[in-house]
């Protein structure tokens, strides 16, 4: 092939939240897109939702698969086998569904076919799962992805690349293996962790958990996930995971030894336990900042705020006559209370300026 140009049509397998998603931005964008799944309630939610439509007869330019990790394999090697297409797929692990689509076409006799597979991953999702959680501006800003294998047609690369930025996203080219290492470490790990500590509080005390604030909120946000989808990720992502739990378990046996020393709080043990913590702040400031920028420090202001209507409005609409950029925020909520706390996040130098004014129209700042 030759023309990678995005033309469309554009087929889309599976309308969960990726693909539901992938077809509003492109439809958007004048793309046909075909709508095609198992469950057709999804495909005709999708539809109606403006996504694309379930009757397209047109041959895809490009065949875009969003099924379950489990099923990815086999729908790339359909759609090789059924159209012409170059095909790409969703799915945050890239070697089983690369591996699976090989033995597939190597097995019917096709292996020719890979050459129109490309892999890719939106790094982009929601807790939320189905077409309703579908949004056109889910990929804006984001990073995508794209693994080629060693048969790939450049041409067809560069055709997942336009999908990709008629999106909204920034690519990146990564090879499988470095894919999955990648995604193990930045996604399908926290994502344990976080359903870890979840874990821990399934049979706390109610009295307990009213101590909750923002900080257990922010670590047990995503173990809200579906668990379905995510034992598929983690079993196919098991080699590259199992490294890092293997050092995450010599952390916390290190953090184990060094608590439950004869004297704890003695040097030795606190000398061990500020060890892990300052590995996690160097871990912590390495995490690219907004628009995938170098980590810059922020200095947070704390805002106390009512808990009304229009108050929030009104604390970013003072913020903003501050002339201080707010770059990032957080809100606590925590139950019980009838105020709640901002966190508005800028920049050093911001810092005075935006405190003068809150405090000046009426709000309580602390530092």
């Amino acid at each position: 092939m030759s023309d990678t140009a995005l033309r469309g049509p554009v087929r889309i397998v599976g309308t969960g939240l990726i693909g539901t998603s992938i077809g509003l931005a492109l439809a958007r964008l004048g793309v046909v897109v075909e709508l095609v799944d198992g469950d057709p309630d999804n495909a005709l939610m999708a539809e109606r939702i403006g996504a694309g439509s379930r009757l397209v007869q047109l041959e895809p330019q490009l065949v875009v698969v969003a099924v379950p990790p489990d099923h990815v394999g086999t729908v790339i090697a359909e759609q090789l086998e059924q159209t012409d297409a170059v095909v790409t797929d969703a799915a945050s692990v890239k070697g089983k569904p690369l591996a699976d689509a090989k033995a597939l076409t190597e097995a019917a006799g096709r292996a020719s076919d890979l050459s129109r597979y490309v892999g890719s991953h939106p790094m982009a999702g929601s807790e939320r799962n189905g077409p309703l959680a579908g949004r056109a501006d889910l990929f804006e800003g984001a990073t995508w992805a794209i693994t080629p294998h060693e048969t790939s047609d450049p041409a067809a690369v560069e055709l997942v690349r336009r999908l990709a930025e008629a999106c909204g996203a920034r690519t990146v080219e990564l090879s499988v293996p470095d894919h999955d290492l990648a995604v193990a470490r930045v996604s399908h790990l926290p994502q344990l962790m976080s359903s870890l500590a979840a874990g821990t509080l399934v049979d706390a005390p109610t009295e307990h958990l009213e101590l909750s604030g923002q900080g257990v909120r922010d670590v047990t946000r995503i173990a809200a996930s579906d668990p379905g989808m995510w034992t598929q990720i983690v079993a196919a992502n098991s080699p590259a995971l199992s490294g890092l739990l293997e050092q995450i378990r010599d952390e916390l046996d290190r953090l184990l030894i060094a608590l439950s020393k004869e004297q704890p709080g003695s040097q030795s043990s606190d000398d061990e336990v500020t060890a892990v913590l300052r590995r996690g702040v160097s871990g912590a400031v390495r995490v690219p900042g907004k628009h995938g920028s170098p980590h810059i420090e922020l200095v947070p202001v704390l805002v106390t705020i009512p808990d009304r209507p229009g108050q929030l409005a009104r604390l970013f609409a003072d913020a903003a006559a501050s002339g201080a950029n707010v770059e990032d925020l957080r809100i606590d909520h925590s139950p019980g209370r009838p105020v709640g706390e901002v966190e508005l996040a800028v920049k050093p130098a911001s810092v005075e300026q935006l405190v003068d004014v809150l405090t000046e129209r009426g709000w309580s700042v602390h530092r």
